[in-house]
């Protein structure tokens, strides 16, 4: 089977998860007559949530543009990378509420522990995904290199490791857990800059 339609559906989904994300997006007492020194305190106390955001929506596009890479080398599908996609995409349909409950309790660990646990999901599933499709060539190019195969493992141990460390940071400093995710885009980068030979312009 072609890979054209679990493409079409995972765009849609991270499309959908994306967007809802603003929905968080509101400020408490809408509507009512207030100062501008009052608004402003208003609007500048919603930071958290404004970072939560931005935070989750960029980790969402680090997802997505992570499926595109390995779809550009997927060239055929079976019953059992569809049902991988399929629970992945649960996961990243899910992240809009796991966003919420860490801009709602933030200082709570069972919220951040939950979100991390969201974020972990969603990494060792596109991480099977990888290896389920390249594993004896089995679904990928003959002509994919070892070297290539490998380097796309790695970069997909990258969220599941961070997410780790967060569930572990969250008994620590429930706050500080979703900044940790900042490591994902600085480890990322550091992988492609240590093996640009390899990575070219697809990875």
């Amino acid at each position: 089977m072609r890979t054209n339609r679990i493409e079409a559906l995972t765009d849609g989904i991270f499309a959908i998860a994306m967007t809802l994300l603003v929905l968080n997006l509101a400020l408490p007492g809408m509507g009512k007559a207030l100062t501008d020194g009052e608004f402003r305190n208003l609007l500048f106390g919603q930071t958290g949530i404004f970072l939560n955001y931005a935070m989750s929506f960029v980790i969402l596009a680090l997802f997505w543009i992570g499926h595109h890479r390995q779809f550009h080398f997927i060239k055929q599908t079976d019953g059992t990378l569809l049902w991988i996609n399929i629970f992945a995409l649960m996961f990243v349909a899910l992240v809009p509420f796991s966003t919420s409950l860490i801009g709602d309790y933030a200082s709570k660990q069972l919220a951040s522990f939950f979100f991390a646990s969201n974020i972990f999901m969603f990494g060792m599933l596109s991480l099977s995904n990888w290896v389920y499709a390249t594993r004896g060539h089995r679904l990928v190019d003959r002509s994919l290199t070892p070297q290539l195969i490998a380097l796309l493992t790695k970069r997909g141990t990258v969220t599941p490791l961070v997410s780790v460390i967060v569930m572990g940071l969250s008994f620590v400093d429930p706050r500080m857990c979703f900044y940790a995710f900042l490591l994902i885009p600085i480890l990322l980068g550091s992988l492609a800059h240590r093996y640009p030979k390899i990575s070219g312009d697809n990875i």
